[in-house]
């Protein structure tokens, strides 16, 4: 098999974990918006978690994008 197909492969593959970065992004805002609508008062709290929820799961995502971009762009 060609080294370029290979590549592209594992860019392909390493591009799963951006899935499991959207689908973290959307679980962690359906939460925090269920929270504060349950308990207003506390959203500052709510706010605090929720960001660091987003930064963790957002940094998943990017680490799986960047990865996939080195595979494409690197020369074998």
């Amino acid at each position: 098999m060609d080294v370029n197909a290979m590549k592209l492969l594992g860019a392909g593959i390493a591009m799963i974990g951006t899935a499991g970065g959207g689908i973290g992004l959307g679980l962690i805002f359906s939460a925090w918006i269920t929270a504060i609508a349950r308990n207003p008062s506390a959203e500052s709290k709510f706010s605090k978690i929720g960001y660091i929820g987003f930064a963790v799961t957002e940094l998943v995502f990017l680490g799986g994008f960047l990865i996939s971009i080195m595979l494409m762009f690197t020369k074998a």
